[in-house]
């Protein structure tokens, strides 16, 4: 079988992993979630009082840390030293957290080496900040997602109102900050990969979004 590609970045909230998912569904292909391998570097340093601000200090910690990458029953797991700690890193504290680790070159180098091997064996859906400028440049089919700051902010407070103890203000501010520094980061910052199809979901369904994806590639 012919394998294939397609990449779909954005800032948070923009609707970029549901709608991952929903099109690696349809197409009965892999979605692989790249920010969960950024969010488990995170989890690893903060779970080890590792200062995620110090290069020195992470890059002296990613030999420690064994990364797996599990499909189980269609759903990614990450595993970190036989751990299965994907129920853990969906928190906005990783998420800030794992924005500053994903600055350092060394961590950004080793998990687009592993991201690279995965997509040139299986066809896959990725999804994250840097896949269609950076990650897989040459990718056959790439978007980019964007809405504006406040439905962001409300999709984002949605999924995390039942997790932990926020509010919708906290959440649009840490995640404008996020996009700031993902905007501004010297290495593969997030930017609109050449070539993608911008699509603002600020006004779309759901259904409007993966039929307008789904469009495009069957095109």
């Amino acid at each position: 079988m012919r394998v294939y590609n397609i990449t779909i970045d954005g800032p948070c909230g923009s609707g970029k992993t549901t709608i991952a998912k929903a099109v690696a569904e349809k197409l009965n292909i892999t979605y692989l979630d790249t920010g969960a391998m950024y969010r488990s570097i995170a989890y690893y340093c903060k779970e080890h009082n590792i200062d995620v601000n110090s290069e020195t200090d992470v890059k002296g910690v990613l030999k420690d840390i064994d990364l797996h990458v599990e499909q189980i029953d269609g759903i990614q797991h990450m595993i970190v030293n036989g751990e299965d700690i994907t129920g853990s890193i969906r928190t906005q504290e990783i998420s800030m957290l794992a924005s500053t680790v994903s600055k350092i070159p060394a961590v950004r180098l080793r998990l687009v080496d592993m991201q690279r091997e995965i997509a040139r064996n299986i066809c896959c859906v990725v999804d994250g900040r840097d896949i269609g400028s950076y990650v897989l440049p040459e990718a056959e089919y790439k978007f980019y997602l964007t809405a504006d700051a406040d439905e962001r902010a409300k999709r984002r407070y949605l999924e995390l109102k039942d997790k932990s103890n926020t509010t919708i203000e906290k959440v649009k501010a840490e995640m404008i900050a996020r996009d700031e520094q993902d905007s501004k980061r010297a290495f593969a910052p997030l930017v609109v990969p050449k070539g993608a199809f911008v699509l603002d979901t600020t006004n779309l369904s759901f259904d409007e979004v993966l039929e307008m994806v789904l469009g495009k590639i069957k095109k």
